[in-house]
């Protein structure tokens, strides 16, 4: 159950921000396999001045940035994050976003890290994602792209 948060410009109209919202939402069904029915988006137009960026920050030209922050559940490889960052920024560009301009973070959680309802912990009592034949059951210690512990 990815929660995404989509901040951009209020000067984007309504259709391209709801363009965004669905190529963002086609992009997580197609790169990492939600259902298509797992949808929880937040959409924020900000005023000129409240999205705050580096024009050139690792040599990217970015003009009007559209930021994109992804919470999910851990467990996908390296390879998935990659294709859904080019998926995400495929779909975006269909919908007129300037690539270089498309920044995109994901967020990573237990599954006791989510309720979506009547003040039960569902992933846990599932045990699983949907979904989840394509998250790992854990991560190899020795994969470079695994977390390092948070010494908590």
């Amino acid at each position: 159950m990815p929660l995404v948060r989509i901040d951009l410009s209020a000067d984007r109209p309504a259709a391209q921000r709801r363009a965004i919202a669905d190529g963002v939402h086609h992009a997580l069904v197609e790169a990492i396999g939600i259902p298509a029915d797992d949808r929880f988006q937040i959409v924020t137009p900000h005023a000129a001045g409240e999205l705050i960026f580096d024009p050139s920050y690792l040599g990217v030209d970015r003009r009007d940035v559209v930021y994109i922050q992804i919470t999910l559940v851990q467990g996908r490889s390296r390879e998935l994050k990659l294709e859904l960052y080019r998926r995400i920024t495929e779909r975006l560009t269909q919908a007129g976003v300037r690539a270089e301009d498309v920044t995109i973070t994901l967020v990573e959680t237990a599954l006791d890290g989510w309720s979506v309802g009547n003040g039960k912990a569902q992933l846990v009592e599932l045990g699983t994602v949907p979904g989840a034949d394509l998250v790992a059951e854990s991560v190899a210690p020795d994969d470079p792209g695994a977390p390092e512990p948070s010494g908590l």
